[in-house]
């Protein structure tokens, strides 16, 4: 069984956050923004992270664009000129077109936890995208860590 992992960070601490991934013994932090530098994020700025994430817990960190939406089409949905649906089935051709059941080796996430900021899975990108890698690897178990 391979176990990926999701977390956002938003409405976490850094001890909250850090403490989660430590607990789930997750290997790798999968960075799935558009832009992992905004002065928003707080610790959670990628040379920030990346440097936390192998202090505190010796993880790895990586920011994998080829997972993220565009500008476009995130726009879109937050001036609500479309709807999580319409988003949603978007963001899963984004993920068709740019062939990533193609160029990604399931088994490689093992132990990974794919990053965003929404606080909760539900109306989140990296939930799409965990779901999506699970339609091409049955044998794929998520687990959000909340």
């Amino acid at each position: 069984m391979i176990t990926l992992y999701t977390i956002g960070f938003t409405e976490k601490s850094a001890e909250k956050f850090f403490s989660l991934l430590e607990t789930h013994g997750v290997t790798k932090v999968v960075d799935t923004r558009i832009s992992n530098a905004s002065q928003l994020a707080g610790f959670a700025k990628g040379k920030d992270l990346a440097f936390f994430a192998r202090r505190i817990g010796n993880m790895d960190y990586g920011h994998e664009l080829a997972f993220a939406p565009t500008k476009e089409l995130l726009d879109r949905y937050r001036a609500k000129q479309m709807t999580w649906d319409e988003y949603a089935t978007a963001y899963v051709n984004l993920l068709d077109m740019r062939q990533i059941a193609k160029h990604v080796h399931i088994e490689d996430l093992h132990q990974n936890c794919l990053l965003c900021s929404e606080h909760s899975p539900e109306k989140c990108h990296r939930r799409l995208l965990a779901e999506y890698l699970r339609s091409k690897e049955p044998d794929l178990q998520i687990i959000h860590l909340e």
